[in-house]
């Protein structure tokens, strides 16, 4: 149990892959602090990579979680503000034994948190559980190191992030191309005027200058209506590419010179195209909720596609352990194994770009003939009893081919659904998808009877 001076940390903070929460009711810096040592305490790294966002409790957050992490005898070199890829990219360029990034990704302004990795930015779930993390902070009573650590003093990535990620594109120049940018206040408006500086292009930036206050819109591009903005600015300039970043920068959609949004499924089938031709017959992983467009395309472009599960821990685990070259979700995360096994918006970018200069096609030529089966979206669904549900379900549908990678899955000759729990609310997620619009709709509505009965 906490000290006496010590409050209770809330076990809801810490999620399946990362920790989030509201400043500072629920993550306040003695929370940081405390959480900061039991992370040293349990991967016991001798240098750490330390990061934040631009959101205004930022330097406070940060400032504990290094004093937590040097009072536990880890090393601290401070990269500052930061987007969550970049933040990646520093924890391999310095190498770090461990990273701390303080971002409450696309959360709104009231909230901070961390995402934690080992080295080579693999996520810190594979080495210590959020559970066992939560269990450690919570007791607040840690063992003393041998010797406090220090501070080894800032580190400034940005130039040589932009070169890696430019490198490993191979993009020189973005020709003609009129792109909007909105980097909804967050992190991404620091890397991108250096990104198109470097390229020799002028885009029309939304919202680049950092604000954690999110006075435009909530940095969350999963969200239509916080594309609204982007969607009139590509209208309205006769742009070729509309592009959104969420809070960190690691997150990235898209919309094409018609002003229509682009799911995330399709967007890896394009990215698919560009990294087959860099690894030729290569893996590609695709999360389960995706199109049957998506395997149809890694197959047709020479590729082997693969069904991954949902989360960017698991992702990466999975792709390092079966040999995924890349990867995509439908939450607009792209994964790159060739950029340290990491999801970067960045390099999703400029792939898209390069995929629009190669072929000479505006976006919605590369994208419509893609539009051919029927989906539902994701729909969350409250239900009293999560694995009687699932069962119910599995009876229902067992003539089907099955499929238990995540939640369950369920394929017909001319439907699928996946349904899989929530990972922190008694939720079931649907995602459904028919070869018509009217199977996609009957069984939608027949699911979700069964579901919330």
């Amino acid at each position: 149990m906490p000290t006496d001076t010590q409050k209770d940390i809330s076990k809801e903070i810490f999620k399946a892959y990362d920790i989030r929460g509201l400043y500072p009711s629920e993550l306040d810096e003695d929370a940081a602090y405390r959480i900061a040592r039991a992370f040293a305490s349990a991967l016991n790294p001798k240098v750490v990579v330390l990061g934040r966002d631009m959101r205004e409790s930022g330097p406070a957050i940060s400032d504990a979680t290094a004093k937590g992490l040097m009072d536990q005898g880890a090393d601290v070199i401070d990269v500052g503000l930061t987007s969550t890829s970049m933040y990646y990219y520093a924890v391999n360029a310095l190498n770090g034994e461990a990273g701390v990034m303080v971002t409450a990704s696309h959360n709104p302004a009231q909230y901070t948190g961390f995402k934690m990795t080992g080295a080579g930015a693999i996520p810190s779930i594979v080495k210590v559980s959020n559970e066992e993390l939560w269990r450690l902070a919570n007791e607040g009573s840690f063992p003393e190191p041998a010797q406090k650590g220090k501070s080894l003093g800032q580190a400034d990535v940005l130039e040589d992030y932009v070169t890696a990620i430019l490198e490993n594109t191979g993009v020189s120049s973005l020709g003609d191309l009129k792109i909007v940018v909105d980097a909804g206040n967050g992190m991404a408006g620091m890397i991108l005027p250096h990104i198109f500086e470097r390229v020799g292009s002028k885009p029309i930036p939304l919202f680049w200058e950092l604000d954690g206050r999110f006075p435009n819109h909530e940095a969350n591009p999963l969200k239509e209506e916080t594309l609204e903005q982007l969607k009139a600015t590509v209208i309205r300039e006769k742009a070729d590419l509309g592009v959104a970043y969420d809070g960190d920068a690691d997150r990235v959609a898209f919309v094409d010179e018609t002003g229509r949004s682009i799911s995330g499924d399709f967007i890896t089938a394009l990215i698919a195209r560009e990294m087959l031709k860099k690894a030729p017959g290569a893996r590609i992983m695709y999360d389960l909720r995706s199109s049957w467009v998506v395997p149809e395309e890694i197959e047709k472009a020479g590729g082997e596609a693969v069904k991954c599960r949902v989360g960017h821990g698991l992702i990466k685990k999975q792709m390092r352990e079966e040999g995924g070259y890349f990867a995509g979700e439908l939450s607009s995360h792209y994964y790159f194994s060739d950029f340290y096994y990491t999801d970067n918006g960045d390099l999703a970018m400029l792939n898209i770009i390069k995929q629009m200069l190669s072929t000479g096609k505006k976006m919605s030529e590369l994208v419509n003939p893609l539009r051919r089966y029927f989906h539902s979206g994701e729909i969350n669904s409250k239900v009293k009893d999560v694995p009687e549900k699932l069962a119910e379900l599995e009876k229902t549908y067992g003539s089907g081919k099955m499929l238990h990678l995540d939640g369950l899955s369920v394929e017909f000759d001319d439907w699928w659904f996946n349904v899989r729990p929530s990972n922190t609310e008694p939720l079931l997620r649907l995602n459904l998808e028919a070869k018509t619009k009217e199977k996609m709709e009957e069984k939608k509505a027949e699911l979700l009877e069964l579901i919330r009965s």
